[in-house]
């Protein structure tokens, strides 16, 4: 006798995979043959995610900040730099 798993399965991020068999096949041959990126890391180990986030974090903060308090956050910054 066969048991059923009582859940459906998951990718690494937790997304449902397809119910059907073959759609779940047609979906890990994608997968591996490199069609479909399947890895929620990137090369250095990041989360492609948070990387994402990232980028736009680091642009909308530097638009929404004065150019005096940029100043005195990249002078800070340089002060760390050299204390090593």
């Amino acid at each position: 006798m066969v048991s059923l798993p009582l859940s459906m399965p998951r990718t690494p991020k937790g997304h449902k995979r397809p119910a059907d068999v073959i759609s779940n096949a047609v979906r890990v041959i994608k997968i591996a043959t490199g069609e479909i990126d399947e890895s929620p890391l990137t090369d250095d180990g990041k989360d492609k995610a948070a990387v994402a986030l990232g980028r736009k974090g680091g642009a909308a903060r530097a638009e929404s900040l004065s150019a005096r308090k940029r100043k005195t956050i990249a002078k800070k910054a340089a002060a760390a730099r050299w204390t090593r």
